[in-house]
C-alpha cells in the first residue's frame, strides 16, 4: 500500500519538476540565471486560476481535447513501474494498452487542433500524426524485444527484468534498443533536436502550433499532460538505459528520483549542443531508430 501511495504522489507532483531542471540546465548552458527550478508549479497555478477563451467556431471536440489527452496520460502512468516497484495496475498484455493510451492521448489533441479550423494547427496535427506513424513502431518493436527477453507480456515484468547481468548477456541488444528508445524520448515529447517547446515561429512548430488556440486550465491541462507523458516515457527509458537497483525500498526510489532528475539533465545537455533538425531530417533519424531497434530485436531472437 505504501509504494502505490508513493507512486501516486511521484505521478502527481514530479513531472513538473523535469521541465524545472532542463530550463536550468538549458540556461546554465547559455550562461544564464534562468527560471527557478519550480517555475513550471507556478505557471500551471497560475493558468489554472486564469479563465478560458473558446471559440464559437469549435465543438465538444476542442473542449475534450485537453481533458481526454491528460487522463489517458494519468491512466498509462499507472501501468509503469518505478524503480523496483511493481505499479499500482498490471497484467498480461498491460504494453499494448500502455502504448495505446498514449496514442489516444495524441489523437485527441490533433483532433482539437482540426476543430479550431485553423490552418497552422492543422499543419502541426499533420506533421504531429505524420512523425508518430515512425515513432509507435519502434516503441512496439522495443515492447516486443524486451518482453522477448524477459519472458513477460507486462510491463512490470519485462521492465523490473532488466539489470546489470541482462547487460552482461545482451549488452549489443540492449544499445540499440536504448539508441532507439532514446529518440523516441525526445520526439515523443517534442524536444530538440526534433521540435523545439519554447519556438513561437508557426511554420517550424509541430506541438506548440497545435494548442495555440487553447487558454487557461485547458492549457495547464495541456502542460501538466506534457510533462506527466515526460516522465512515463523517462521511467520506460531508465528501466532500460539505466536498470539500478537497491534492496532497500526507500533507497530504490531515492534512486528512481536521483535517476529522473539526471535524465533532465542529459535532455537539457542534448538540447544545449544541438540545433533542431530540419523537418526533412526528422523521418530519416525516426527510420533510424526504427531500423536500430530493429537490429535489437534480431539479435535478441537470433
Amino acid at each position: 500500500m505504501a509504494d502505490i501511495l508513493i507512486h501516486l504522489v511521484l505521478v502527481i507532483l514530479m513531472p513538473p519538476l523535469l521541465f524545472g531542471v532542463i530550463n536550468r540546465t538549458k540556461a546554465i548552458f547559455a550562461g544564464r540565471s534562468g527560471p527557478p527550478l519550480l517555475q513550471p508549479y507556478y505557471d500551471l497555478l497560475r493558468l489554472l486560476a486564469k479563465g478560458s477563451v473558446f471559440s464559437r467556431t469549435t465543438t465538444w471536440v476542442f473542449r475534450a481535447g485537453p481533458i481526454v489527452t491528460l487522463a489517458a496520460t494519468l491512466v498509462a502512468a499507472l501501468l509503469i513501474p518505478l524503480g523496483n516497484h511493481l505499479p499500482p495496475f498490471s497484467f498480461n498484455g498491460d504494453m499494448i494498452l500502455f502504448a495505446y493510451l498514449l496514442a489516444l492521448g495524441r489523437f485527441f489533441t490533433t483532433a482539437a487542433a482540426l476543430d479550431t479550423g485553423s490552418s497552422f494547427e492543422g499543419m502541426g496535427a499533420s506533421r504531429e500524426v505524420t512523425f508518430s506513424c515512425l515513432a509507435e513502431p519502434v516503441m512496439f518493436i522495443a515492447l516486443l524485444t524486451l518482453s522477448r527477453l524477459s519472458g513477460s507480456l507486462s510491463l512490470s515484468g519485462m521492465l523490473t527484468h532488466s539489470s546489470a547481468a541482462l547487460w552482461m548477456t545482451s549488452g549489443a541488444a540492449l544499445i540499440l534498443l536504448v539508441a532507439g528508445l532514446f529518440c523516441i524520448l525526445l520526439v515523443e515529447n517534442c524536444r530538440i533536436p526534433f521540435d523545439d517547446p519554447n519556438t513561437h515561429l508557426e511554420l517550424t512548430m509541430i506541438h506548440e502550433v497545435m494548442v495555440l488556440d487553447h487558454s487557461g486550465p485547458a492549457f495547464g491541462m495541456i502542460l501538466y499532460g506534457a510533462t506527466l507523458k515526460l516522465f512515463i516515457l523517462g521511467a520506460f527509458f531508465l528501466h532500460v538505459a539505466l536498470p539500478l537497483r537497491s534492496p532497500d525500498p526507500w533507497l530504490d526510489w531515492l534512486v528512481f528520483c536521483a535517476s529522473m532528475l539526471l535524465l533532465s539533465v542529459v535532455i537539457g545537455v542534448v538540447e544545449s549542443s544541438m540545433a533542431r533538425f530540419r523537418l526533412t531530417r526528422v523521418p530519416q533519424m525516426l527510420l533510424a531508430a526504427g531500423v536500430l531497434s530493429a537490429f535489437a530485436m534480431i539479435l535478441v531472437l537470433r
